[in-house]
This record gives C-alpha cells, structure tokens and sequence, in this order.
C-alpha cells in the first residue's frame, strides 16, 4: 500500500503533491518526470522489500500503483512470465500482461488497487478495483489531468481551491459519508469502484465500469447446506490465504463479531505461530464493548491477543487527528477505535486483516432483515431515514439496483454501492494510512464475491439470524465465537462525551464558515445541545473538520477553537 500522484499531459510536477501523501509511504519517494507526464509514489513496502520501487518499467510500459494485487503469483505461473521479471513485485506482472492483452489484462487482477499505467501501446490508464477498497481521485487543469490517492495532494499542492460544495456536506450530516463521484471538493473527482478510464490529451476520454458482483440473475446450483459449508470454507480459506501474501508482519483486527472470528479462525489454521490480533474496548459507563468475547475467541484459537482501552481522554486527544486523516470525510464514529487501533499496532504489524464486507456479502445487518419481513411485520426498505429528503432521493439514485435481484440482494447492493466504499473502506483507508499500515479485507474478494451474493436468500437471512451460512460454518470452525449468540452490537459512546463540553462547543460552532453554509448558528448551537449523539456528533466532526481542510487550520488548533482547551 503506499500513495501516488501525478500529472498526465501538462504543466505541473507531482512533487508537491506527493509531498502531501508521504504519511501513506513512510519508506520514500521516487517521482519520474517524463515527456507527456510526471509519476510520483510514496512507498510502504510490503512485497520485494528491495526490488518493488515505483514507477515499475518493462515492455508494456510504465506503472505506479498503490495496494497489491494478490493473485501476481498466479498470473505469472498462468502465462509463463518469470523469466521476463525484473523484480518480484506484485505490480510488476501486470505490465507484461498489458503487453500481451491490453487493458483486457486489468479485468484478470484479484486485489485491491488503484493504479495509472502508460502503456508502451501510446495508450495511457487510471484504474480503481472493484469494491473501491483503494481510493483514487482525478482533477481536471487547465492543461492536464491530475491524480492522486487523496484530495489533500490537491489542496497542499495549491491545485484545488479549499472550498465546499454543499451537497455532499449536507449528505455527510444526513449519512456520515458523501454519495457518488463528485466530491465535497470543487472539481475533485472519485474514480468510482472498478472504474477504468483511458486518458488522452489531458481528459478521460472512455470510461468502463468493472462489477464487483456477478451479473444480476445469476444463481447458485441447488445444493445441501453442508455442501454449501464446504465450499464457504474453501473460498474463505483460499482469500485470507492470498491476502496473507507480504514480506513484512502482518495480523488482525479482532471485535466480538462474526466476520473477524472468521477471519481469525483462518489465519489460526494457516500460520505456524501464534497471530497476532488487536482488539478496542471502551472505558465508559453503559458503553456496549465485545472484549470478552474477543478474548474468548483469542484463546481459542491461541492469538497474540493485544486489547487496547479507549476513553473519554482518548476521544478528545485523537479526535483532531482524525478529522485530518480524513480528507474525504466520514463522520462514522468507528474511524475512533480504528485510528487508535491502527496507532498500537504499527511498529508490531505492517499489515492487517479485518472484517469488513461480510455483512454486505452474506447478509448481516438487522436492516436487511427488516426489508423482507411484510409491511404489517414492520418490513420496511433498508434504506437510510434522513430529516431532508433531498439527500434521500441522491442516495437512492446512486442505490438502484439492476433488474433480476432479489429484495434482499437489491439491499445487499445498495451498501455495496453507497455505505462500504464511502465510508467503511474510507474509514479504513484513511485511518491505517495515517499511521503506515495497510489495511486488508479477505471478504471483498472476486472469488467471495462470486460465490455469496448468488446464494439463495435462506442461506443468508434465517428468522432473527443473518449471516445464516457464516454462523453454521463457525459453529464448528471455531465454537467460541458463539455464533447464535445474541450480538451486543458496537457503540462508541460519543454523546456521553461530548455533553460535558456541550455548552462551549455549542457557543463557538456557528464560528465555523462551513457551519455557516449549511445552517444558521442558533440552529447549530441546538444540535450540540440537544444531548442527541446523532445530531451533534456529525455536525462536531464537520466543524472540526471544516477548520482543518477549508480554513487549513492546525488539527489542534482547530479543536480548541471549538471546544477550549482540552
């Protein structure tokens, strides 16, 4: 995992731009200037400690990209290509393989990434993978095209004006994340998920959008459950085997709940030595915290087991950091225990395993549930319930599923299109990245894919159970984890936090001028003293945050204008 930048057909370096990205590769910088374009990428090494340094050259041209692509042994071994690498990169393959096949060859990668490939064809590249797991956003200059893994390249190089577009801040305060491709940046684009873009003459030119799920109507062959186990147990194995693909330590993140249990249960099974697995809990009244069972499944399955105590002290401390990382904002309170998480663990792991994706894989949150029940059970769409609508009707524009779904499934996509790559993998991205980790996520794989989202309905959500197969695979992988145990859920108690200091916020929040163009300041001042964590929580965030990107405000600076000193 590492940062990239650049400019394609103009004027400017992406010097300055990867200098904005360096936390994203703390090993070094190479940045290559060539006629028609300059290259730059930010390293955290991660496979061919000695030999894996960007831009990568061979026959098929040139290439910077950030993540890995997981299955470079498989291509290799597949088309004969040993004897034509130069170095062991994961990268590397992919180069020979646009020599043979063109930008066909992208549509053969299985990982995560986000890349821009000139090729020795003339022909030039940016592409992003499927689940958007890898963040890749574009800008539009007068003369060029640039690139980067972050807004904030833009924004510290002084190419994109710190300025607010106020839809996507209002979905942040209706969502805790932004919708679509146009960012809450002015002429900041996202790439969308699997998206492939030819660039020429400085503009996207044609653009082609690779699916992260089968085609739509596609079905499962009917089979017994215990066939169906059989074969979960395969695919998961075989995905956290090639995730676990590095030259440097890795491990997990482990909470109380089913996907991490099943993540950690394959890791156990596939390594010799103890894994070791980083766990948050909360030190606060009433505070809803899955240690115990993590700790259960740790001896289990004799994890290095590091649990991590997060309180009051910590919320306010590392808040402002958190609002910085987050560039392209999400107001999940769940970026808390991560940035925390991520902070233990680096020095001990390079990279880690997490749980992400299999809620929305195999059909794993309560609103799922409540779509398939009727109207007079308390059915209900699994969408989100916002006060203003009008975010409301963008989020179900860019939720609309294709034909040929099933209720469930066309619940399934919405997050897949919407919530995972705008929040939970922004989340991830910006909170590991911040502290040199990579983060990985076994579940939004193409061959989990393949294989869960086609799964008859009742495979997924049983009764008051999702996740129906997942649970009877762990039921006897890893017992445990007490599969039909009824879940605590995970809360991070922010409103309990905030109210002391309510009062102080609350008088100095309509300060903030991007408080300002959403709201007037008696209306902000409210929120905050409402005592409602879903009220003042996102509009602190986006106060906070708004003081650190559009008034380039320090982090620590920025929260004691709103809340004092801490």
């Amino acid at each position: 995992m590492c940062g990239i930048a650049g400019v394609l057909d103009g004027e400017v370096s992406a010097r300055p731009m990867i200098e904005a990205l360096t936390h994203r590769g703390p090993d070094g910088v190479r940045v290559e200037d060539r006629p028609g374009a300059s290259l730059a990428h930010a390293r955290l090494s991660i496979i061919d400690l000695e030999g894996g340094w960007q831009p990568l050259h061979a026959a098929g041209g040139t290439v910077i990209g950030n993540g890995e692509i997981y299955n470079y042994v498989e291509l290799t071994e597949q088309f004969g290509l040993a004897g034509d690498l130069a170095t062991g990169s994961d990268f590397e393959p992919l180069l020979h393989l646009y020599e043979k096949e063109g930008p066909a060859a992208f549509r053969r990668l299985r990982g995560m990434y986000a890349f821009c490939l000139i090729g020795a064809d003339g022909r030039t590249w940016l592409a992003r993978d499927p689940f958007g797991i890898k963040p890749l956003y574009v800008m539009e200059l007068e003369t060029g095209l640039a690139f980067a893994s972050q807004p904030r390249a833009f924004l510290d190089a002084g190419l994109a004006p710190r300025e607010m577009r106020e839809a996507p801040a209002r979905e942040l305060l209706a969502f805790s994340y932004t919708l679509g491709e146009e960012t809450i940046f002015p002429g900041v684009r996202r790439l969308a998920p699997g998206e492939i873009c030819e660039v020429a003459d400085g503009r996207i030119v044609s653009r082609q959008v690779r699916s992260a799920l089968p085609a739509p109507g596609v079905r499962r062959a009917p089979t017994d459950e215990q066939a169906l186990i059989g074969q979960l147990d395969a695919v998961l194995e075989d995905s956290v085997r090639v995730h676990q693909r590095s030259d440097v330590p890795y491990g997990l993140f482990l909470s109380g709940g089913i996907d991490s249990a099943a993540v950690a249960t394959l890791m156990a099974r596939l390594n010799e030595r103890p894994v070791t697995a980083f766990t948050c809990g909360f030190e606060a009244p009433g505070a809803r915290d899955e240690r115990g069972q993590a700790e259960r499944v740790a001896r289990a399955l004799d994890l290095d087991w590091r649990e991590i105590r997060f309180g009051e002290e910590d919320f306010w401390s590392l808040l402002p950091g958190v609002a910085a990382a987050l560039d392209d904002p999400t107001a999940d309170y769940a970026t808390l225990p991560t940035y925390k998480l991520a902070a233990a663990a680096r020095g001990t792991l390079t990279v880690v395993l997490t749980g992400e994706g299999g809620d929305e894989l195999f059909g794993g949150y309560g609103r799922y549930r409540r779509a398939l029940r009727p109207a007079w059970l308390g059915g209900r769409a699994a969408e989100p319930r916002p006060d203003d609508p009008a975010p409301l009707e963008r989020w179900r524009a860019q939720a609309k599923a294709p034909p040929r779904l099933t209720r469930l499934q066309q619940a399934q996509y919405a997050d897949i299109a919407t919530w995972l790559p705008n929040d939970l993998l922004t989340k991830l991205d910006r909170c590991l990245m911040a502290h040199g980790l990579e983060g990985r996520t076994p579940f939004l794989d193409p061959e989990v894919a393949a294989f869960a989202f086609p799964l008859p309905d009742r495979f997924k959500v049983r009764g008051r159970y999702g996740k129906w197969l997942v649970r009877k695979w762990l039921e006897g992988a890893c017992p445990a984890a007490e599969p039909w145990a009824r879940k605590q859920g995970f809360t991070v108690p922010v409103g309990a936090w905030i109210a002391p200091r309510a009062e102080a916020i609350a008088a100095r929040i309509g300060d903030v001028a991007g408080v300002r163009q959403l709201m007037s300041a008696e209306a902000a001042a409210a929120a905050i003293r409402s005592g409602e964590a879903a009220k003042a929580w996102p509009l602190l965030f986006f106060a906070l945050w708004s003081l650190i990107h559009l008034e380039n405000a320090a982090p620590a600076d920025a929260l004691e204008a709103l809340a004092g000193t801490i």
